[in-house]
């Protein structure tokens, strides 16, 4: 391809990127957000009433709480779910944590002591939220691009790395302004639109973070990512109040240090929420068959030794199935373990959607499946089963199925669970004899 076919398609490229609808979208949402946004600023702005400097306190001292419960939260999610991004942001909360408590312990000490002076932002609002911001900025972009390694440790040491390279760019960003004579910390411009411009880096960053969060929703869809990204665009949001503060505790002041403290809590809910998601997760398959989705064998002794304690309390009689699918053998060898598969999952789906919903249904593993029937007598039993095994006989699908069930009755078959199983098993395989015997007779009526 010659050079100037090459930049032809180039320039194409970057024209169709121009105008993709979706670039668009984007934009006019985050319009649409900041006009409100800028208005409610300007007229924060108005009111330069002093605040309670205690209350300001109040909120530090929550932050600092909340963003070492964030940090234990994330690591925990790190561990159990294996999240990179989850443990990039308990770096960044351990350093938010700290520094939010030795500068709000910092104030309290400064107003106890009767300092009421102009009030300097605290350098975590500049330094070290930077650096968080600059910490989860590296650490969505990056996430995606690097292959996870297998060991944890190294998971955790490039995670430090990468920590140690935000703090390591942010002091020499800050140190180096302050060395050419622009303090960043204390810069004030009381005459400016924006009187903090220091504070647009910071925000932006949380809006880039935000972003990018959104677009990662795409392939991470969890509670904890949505929080993540409504969390960044709050921060960036408590930016761009701060950029409207004077020199006390004032309204865009009080206010931005509110929206902070509420993302902290945001992003907290939502990591803790899906811990709950996650455990009730755990709970469900280990005490579930992976291929089926009913109850496994633990479930179900759990379920069998409930109700044996109920019939006894009770004197209400329960019954069990005992399943086992005919021919499974047959379908492996002739058709492959695919089909086998399916046949399995047939048939857990019509003990499924045919059987109330306090009935208990298992798989023990290969073709056998059992079924516990609170409350049921050998008549009602009986009619459960007649009533899978015609389910069966009526799927159109291939290959046709069939089941042979044993039906026991407690207490009448037994007044253990150990009689209760053996009298159902050889009510089982009693069955499956007499089917036998009955396609030997098929077979010898069709040769002769």
């Amino acid at each position: 391809m010659s050079v100037s076919n090459q930049q032809g398609t180039r320039l194409a490229q970057l024209l169709i990127a121009f105008v993709d609808p979706r670039r668009w979208k984007l934009l006019g949402w985050i319009c649409l957000c900041l006009a409100p946004l800028i208005t409610v600023s300007l007229w924060l702005r108005q009111s330069r009433d002093p605040m309670d400097p205690f209350v300001f306190g109040y909120l530090e001292a929550i932050g600092s709480v909340v963003a070492f419960t964030c940090a234990t939260t994330a690591i925990l999610r790190f561990r159990g779910a294996n999240d990179r991004i989850a443990l990039f942001v308990a770096f960044g909360f351990i350093g938010i944590g700290f520094s939010e408590t030795f500068f709000g312990l910092t104030a309290f000490l400064g107003w106890l002591n009767g300092q009421r002076g102009p009030l300097l932002l605290p350098m975590e609002w500049m330094s070290f939220r930077t650096m968080f911001a600059l910490l989860l900025f590296a650490a969505v972009y990056v996430e995606h691009r690097l292959p996870a390694p297998r060991s944890a440790t190294r998971e955790v040491l490039g995670a430090f790395a990468l920590t140690a390279a935000a703090v390591y760019f942010t002091v020499l960003l800050y140190g180096g302004l302050a060395w050419v004579g622009y303090p960043v910390t204390g810069a004030y411009h009381p005459g400016w639109v924006i009187p903090r411009p220091a504070h647009l880096l910071p925000a932006l960053l949380f809006l880039c973070v935000a972003v990018k969060s959104r677009k990662r929703l795409r392939h991470a869809d969890s509670l904890f990512d949505r929080t993540l990204c409504a969390m960044a665009a709050m921060n960036c949001v408590a930016h761009l109040l701060v950029s409207q503060a004077g020199l006390s505790v004032d309204a865009p002041l009080m206010m931005a240090q509110l929206v902070k403290v509420t993302s902290y809590t945001v992003l907290l809910a939502g990591a803790l929420w899906e811990h709950v998601r996650l455990f009730d997760q755990v709970r469900h398959l280990a005490i579930s068959d992976p291929l089926t989705g009913l109850a496994n064998y633990r479930r179900f002794s759990e379920a069998l030794q409930a109700e044996a304690k109920r019939s006894l309390r009770t004197t209400r009689s329960f019954a069990i199935l005992l399943l086992d699918l005919d021919g499974l053998k047959r379908i492996n060898d002739s058709l492959g373990h695919d089909v086998g598969s399916r046949a399995i999952c047939r048939l857990a789906d019509v003990l499924r959607l045919h059987c109330r919903a306090v009935d208990t249904a298992a798989r023990f593993g290969g073709d056998e499946f059992a079924l516990v029937l609170p409350e049921t007598d050998l008549s009602a039993a009986s009619r459960v089963a007649q009533r899978i095994r015609e389910r069966l006989a009526a799927d159109q699908e291939k290959p046709q199925l069939s089941a042979s069930i044993g039906v026991a009755v407690f207490p009448r078959h037994g007044r253990s669970i150990e009689a209760l199983m053996r009298y159902a098993d050889q009510e089982l395989y009693a069955m499956k004899r007499s089917l036998r015997r009955k396609r030997k007779a098929e077979k010898e009526v069709t040769a002769a």
